[in-house]
């Protein structure tokens, strides 16, 4: 059944009920009497930072959005005598017993992707009453990743109502959800320290992006400290070739500091009299952002990226040289080919080896003999039983005891079971069986 398209009418009726009542109370009760225990037993939800959810006055809650399991998750951090409100995209409100119960439960709608005006207003209207509010500042839900970059409208609602703003990180709730099931995933939610803003009754789009700018740094420091994918801000990148000035650039672009290691200091000085690579990629300017210097001066330390942009054989020496300068945070990307003599090991193999942690390959060497798995093996086996017959059989003298032996043997079952060799099975392995 298509839901009916949601009217200017209904719409004013969910932010005139959600302006009026916050919530319907036994419904609440009822639903967080339910989901609570359901969230700490189910999900083993941990509920950090509680007493900055005690605030007096007015509370905007600037949370991250992972999943749709967040509004619930979050107001259970928040006492029973407080309900909090909180945005839901109109699209959930066009069917309308759905859209009833989530009016009822503290949801009203805001339109995505433009200035909701009505939304702005509920939303003012609860926290210059003393009510508690949630809104998600990155405007969708980000399931995989680090968070996204915040709109303004949290920062310019923190100037209008002057309510206190609660940073607030949410993790693990998109794995919850997989269709229509619900599996049993670690949850956890921390508040952190509440922040307050002078009042403005018109606070210019500046001024807001200003302060959002200060509060979102809040919540990137509640997610990191829960365990969260940081976002990336320094990356390093050792080898100045045609590939290593490449990726520098593009990172610089996405905006990162980059430092870009040189094998020899002539060799750094010749790229920053130059502005740009001109051995291996001439034509390329390097932004501002790259620092270049002798790889041998790179800085490991609080680095999100690393990236090895050297020949297969140097690979085993940079690897053994900055090995124990390598945080734990920091992601090791492989930009070389080859293998590594004389075990004719993988660069992503002799990485991880060696800085302690997995390698991502950015291309592939030349292809590697992978050892048949049990049932290509058992395959093979019982194509050569049924073609020369077991050893008993051969030993034997004349064809009717081979054949019986052979219709009679393990290996011929099994392939008249399976006529036909495994779709992924090599056609060197079907050609010499």
């Amino acid at each position: 059944m298509t839901p009916e398209p949601l009217s200017a009418e209904r719409l004013a009726s969910y932010h005139a009920y959600t302006r009026r009542h916050s919530v319907n109370w036994p419904m609440y009760h009822v639903a967080r009497a339910f989901l609570l225990p359901f969230f700490l037993v189910y999900l083993r939800l941990a509920r950090l930072g509680r007493d900055y959810g005690k605030a007096k006055g007015g509370v905007i809650v600037a949370a991250n959005h992972r999943s749709f399991l967040d509004p619930f998750v979050v107001g259970a951090c928040l006492p029973w005598r407080r309900p909090m409100n909180y945005m839901a995209k109109v699209e959930l409100f066009e069917k309308r017993w759905q859209g009833w119960v989530l009016s009822r439960l503290g949801a009203f709608p805001v339109r995505r992707g433009e200035s909701d005006e009505e939304a702005m207003l509920t939303a003012r209207m609860i926290a210059e009453r003393g009510g508690a509010v949630c809104v998600f500042p990155e405007g969708t839900r980000i399931r995989r990743g680090t968070l996204a970059n915040p709109k303004r409208g949290v920062g310019r609602l923190a100037l209008q109502t002057g309510a206190v703003v609660i940073p607030t990180a949410v993790l693990g709730t998109e794995h919850v959800r997989r269709g229509w099931r619900i599996r049993p995933r670690k949850c956890k939610v921390r508040l952190g320290p509440p922040m307050t803003f002078p009042r403005a009754e018109e606070p210019s789009p500046a001024l807001a992006e200003t302060v959002t700018a200060r509060i979102w740094p809040n919540v990137l420091l509640q997610w990191e400290d829960l365990g969260g994918l940081p976002p990336m801000r320094r990356a390093a990148v050792i080898g100045a070739g045609s590939w290593g000035t490449a990726v520098a650039v593009l990172l610089a672009r996405g905006g990162l500091e980059v430092q870009l290691g040189a094998r020899t200091s002539e060799r750094a000085e010749e790229m920053i009299e130059d502005g740009e690579n001109k051995r291996y990629l001439p034509g390329v300017p390097l932004p501002e952002a790259i620092d270049v210097r002798p790889a041998s001066s790179i800085e490991l330390a609080g680095l999100d990226l690393i990236c090895l942009a050297i020949p297969s054989a140097q690979l085993p020496q940079a690897v053994g040289a900055i090995a124990d300068r390598v945080s734990s945070r920091s992601a090791v990307l492989m930009l070389t080919k080859g293998l590594i003599a004389p075990q004719g090991q993988l660069p992503p193999i002799t990485s991880a080896s060696g800085c302690g942690r997995a390698a991502s390959p950015a291309s592939a060497g030349p292809p590697t003999r992978v050892r048949p798995s049990r049932d290509r093996r058992r395959w093979c086996s019982a194509r050569r039983t049924r073609s020369c017959g077991p050893r008993s059989a051969r030993s034997s003298t004349g064809p009717a005891s081979s054949a019986s032996a052979r219709m009679t043997s393990p290996g011929w079952r099994w392939r008249a079971r399976r006529r036909t060799p495994p779709p992924s099975l090599p056609r060197r392995l079907s050609r010499t069986g």
